[in-house]
């Protein structure tokens, strides 16, 4: 598709589409009516052929209209896109050329015209932003390609407002709206004002509006943090006040007297407060980095977090503990037994409040009922990425029973199948590349992040041996978050003493893999599907 650009000054937005080439369309001329406008020599020095038909004094716009048409006739055109093409089109231009489409600075129908800045500035409205429209003689009235919303802060003013919705809306509308048409995907009906642009799905038609063409969101900011991942980072807390599911941004700080939470702090405690979801039973969970320490479930909380913490208590100084009961006293004493930096419950008895509290600066979180636990509506997740944000569905995989594939001669035990299947949930919250090893329902050695499979059994296996406090890996499970490629990462697990694996299997190797298992006596299933965390 080619493009004929009309701009009477800089013509910013028909250069940031000539540059980008949305769609692969490609901007072939471009007319200003102003001789001296910096566009043309901008568009020149892009190889873009250039055109100047100036107003004469009292010529009328329709005869001044008709010789912009004539020169335009000598260059091949599909669209027409204006960008501060500082004259009101009538009939006479719009019946003879193409779509003609025009970028305003405002969400429209709010604040058409001129100085749109100053008049949203006036108003006291908190957002603004653009609107790409077909052109009509309605000035500013013609139906809307698409639109683009920017906040309006405090103590903005109309150099402010200007530069921001250029530079975050017409930036990214303008090029949308003539990508949609380079793919053939507008259908424009004047007579019923209106436009239809297949497979934008951005209200939420489209796969259930989990990932819609074009996604906007809203979040308020809650307050400034200590600080960010490093104290010479900034950094501040937004929230989805929709979320109705038990979280830490909405969770009370109970003990208001301690310091403030940090960057990292709510991100441990969403990774450990998320990891003891996973579980019906009472389950606790001691978070450092956003690794699990250690994680078990028992008959009590206290016993869990005593459990979870003896996986590893040297890496728990310093950490995240989360719990997915309401916490008591006997447990709150384990807790301050030791070093933590915050704590994250739904809910406290006063007796364990006042052994908290006793704690200098430990951060105790109040995330609400515990009812809020068993349902988790928050089905995406998304990570910001230079340039862009990665959106993806939330692991919430659960394996049962019925779901594993024995491939071994010798198939697990119940007690080894109740481990697996703990295991595996513990294991979705491990940095990849990650090993997990579990006796009963808690933790006894965990290799995360490592580059090489079998070094992250070996970090496992160093772990359970010098740092698990009344642990062994001696007839233990280990679960892995991927297949393993080669026989070596079960070599390793045996030396350890590893009893049973449960994997996802689909290695071109299995074969090798599932022999070096049978060799050892080892039970192994297979999942189907594997559980990466690389965030």
């Amino acid at each position: 598709m080619k493009i004929a650009g009309m701009a009477s000054n800089r013509g910013r937005n028909l250069r940031n589409i000539a540059d980008r080439a949305p769609g692969g369309a490609e901007v072939s001329v471009v007319l200003s009516n102003d001789a001296d406008a910096p566009v043309l020599d901008a568009m020149g020095k892009r190889g873009v052929a250039t055109e100047v038909v100036e107003r004469d004094e009292g010529e009328a716009r329709e005869a001044h209209e008709k010789r912009v048409l004539d020169a335009l006739a000598d260059h091949e055109f599909d669209v027409v896109c204006l960008d501060g093409y500082m004259r009101v089109l009538t009939d006479t231009f719009l019946d003879a050329a193409p779509t003609t489409l025009n970028v305003h600075p405002s969400l429209l129908p709010s604040f058409p015209g001129n100085d749109a800045h100053r008049r949203v500035l006036d108003a006291g409205v908190r957002q603004t932003g653009c609107t790409v429209h077909v052109v009509t003689e309605e000035v500013d009235g013609g139906p809307i390609v698409t639109q683009e919303a920017v906040p309006v802060y405090e103590g903005d003013d109309t150099d402010d407002l200007k530069e921001r919705v250029l530079y975050e809306a017409e930036f990214a509308a303008y090029p949308r709206a003539v990508k949609w048409f380079a793919e053939g995907r507008v259908t424009v009906d004047p007579d019923a004002h209106e436009v239809h642009v297949d497979g934008d799905d951005a209200g939420g038609d489209g796969d259930g509006g989990r990932f819609p063409s074009r996604r906007t969101t809203s979040e308020d900011r809650v307050r400034e943090l200590r600080y960010g991942e490093n104290p010479h980072q900034d950094a501040a807390l937004y929230a989805d006040t929709t979320c109705d599911e038990a979280n830490v941004v909405a969770a009370e700080q109970l003990n208001e007297g301690a310091k403030k939470l940090s960057y990292n702090n709510y991100n441990d405690a969403d990774g450990a407060l998320n990891l003891v979801k996973e579980f019906d039973e009472p389950a606790a969970a001691v978070i450092k980095h956003t690794n699990p320490a250690g994680c078990a479930t028992a008959d009590t909380l206290a016993e869990a977090y005593a459990d979870a913490l003896s996986t590893d208590a040297k890496s728990a100084f310093g950490g995240i503990v989360a719990l997915n009961r309401e916490c008591d006293a006997e447990t709150a004493e384990l807790i301050v037994d030791s070093f933590k930096e915050v704590v994250v419950a739904p809910g406290y008895t006063d007796d364990a409040l006042a052994v908290l509290f006793g704690k200098d600066n430990l951060r105790v979180l109040d995330v609400g009922d515990e009812e809020t636990f068993a349902e988790r509506p928050e089905t995406l997740t998304e990570k910001p990425v230079v340039g862009g944000r990665l959106v993806q569905e939330r692991d919430l995989q659960a394996p049962q029973r019925d779901d594993l594939d024995v491939v071994t001669e010798r198939a697990p035990t119940d007690e080894e199948i109740e481990t697996m299947l703990f295991a595996w949930r513990v294991l979705k919250h491990v940095k990849s590349n990650g090993i997990l090893f579990a006796t009963g329902t808690e933790t006894v050695g965990v290799g995360m992040g490592q580059v090489s499979r079998v070094d992250a059994v070996t970090l496992a296996a160093m772990k359970a041996e010098k740092d698990a406090e009344g642990k062994s890996a001696e007839g233990a499970v280990m679960a892995s978050d991927a297949f393993f490629p080669f026989p070596d990462g079960i070599e390793e697990a045996a030396d350890a003493g590893i009893g049973a694996v449960i994997q996802p299997g689909g290695s071109v190797n299995d074969d090798d893999v599932i022999a070096a298992a049978d060799e050892h006596d080892m039970a192994m299933v297979f999942t189907g599907d594997r559980a990466f965390r690389h965030d």
